[in-house]
């Protein structure tokens, strides 16, 4: 899987990115900074600067990322979207299912913390 998700700041993106690898749920995360981003939000258009992280994961910690994410993010409505990987080098694609968890519960323990 491919994750996208768009913070305010470089520093938050950097932050992100590191608690997602250190976790093992995601093999790599890259940080492109100084993106520019035209959306609606509350019905007017808004333009900012943005940093956009490429996440390389497995499907099934993709619910686990979305509650870390959340927990992390200082968005109201953060963008945190996955794709998943049809091909793709297959040394690669090993590496990642190498370098991240094989299953995960951390979910429930996160929103027990949560309470």
């Amino acid at each position: 899987m491919i994750g996208f998700v768009t913070t305010d700041t470089k520093k938050l993106a950097i932050r992100i990115a590191s608690r997602i690898v250190q976790e093992k749920l995601a093999a790599c995360v890259n940080i492109i900074d100084g993106i520019r981003s035209i959306y609606r939000w509350k019905g007017k258009i808004e333009k900012t600067k943005e940093s956009l992280l490429i996440i390389k994961t497995r499907k099934n910690l993709t619910k686990d990322l979305m509650v870390l994410i959340k927990k992390l993010h200082t968005y109201t409505t953060p963008e945190i979207i996955f794709f998943e990987i049809d091909d793709g080098e297959k040394n690669y694609l090993n590496w990642i299912r190498d370098n991240t968890l094989l299953t995960s519960g951390i979910t429930n323990n996160r929103r027990e913390e949560e309470k």
